[in-house]
């Protein structure tokens, strides 16, 4: 099979257009030789490589972690060992956020515990949590 059109590919990928411009912008799939008429003629390998990058990003990876990721791919010194840490390091920091958002969780149903619901917001009690000593002037 031959060369395909930016929309060939984002078919393909089940992207958008617009998401293959922006990853070839971003140097995570290479900018394609153009034909005379100026279209773009992407390789097949273009939209396994979109479908490669859709996936790490639904792993949580970033587009710079997943630009990392493809040059450990490319690299003919990388090892699997090398690929691991970056995913080791990946879910660490996906347990820290999982932490994080537990905490949040918490302290905002402690909050809505406390309210009662009823009453003016001036004496709210998440209000209050929020704001600690500072408060918000009524306009006249």
């Amino acid at each position: 099979m031959g060369s395909l059109t930016t929309g060939q590919v984002a078919r393909e990928a089940q992207v958008n257009v617009e998401t293959v411009r922006y990853y070839e912008r971003r140097g995570l799939i290479p900018e394609p030789p153009r034909r005379d008429s100026g279209y773009r003629q992407y390789s097949q390998d273009a939209a396994g490589r979109i479908g490669f990058i859709k996936r790490a990003q639904e792993l949580g990876f970033s587009l710079k972690e997943v630009s990392e990721l493809l040059s450990l791919r490319a690299g003919p010194d990388a090892t699997c060992a090398d690929v691991k840490s970056k995913a080791e390091a990946k879910l660490s920091s996906i347990e820290e956020k999982m932490r994080d958002l537990q905490r949040m969780k918490d302290a905002l149903a402690e909050l809505i515990a406390a309210c009662g619901g009823r009453g003016p917001t001036g004496e709210c009690p998440i209000l209050d949590a929020l704001g600690g000593k500072w408060s918000i002037q009524a306009k006249s």
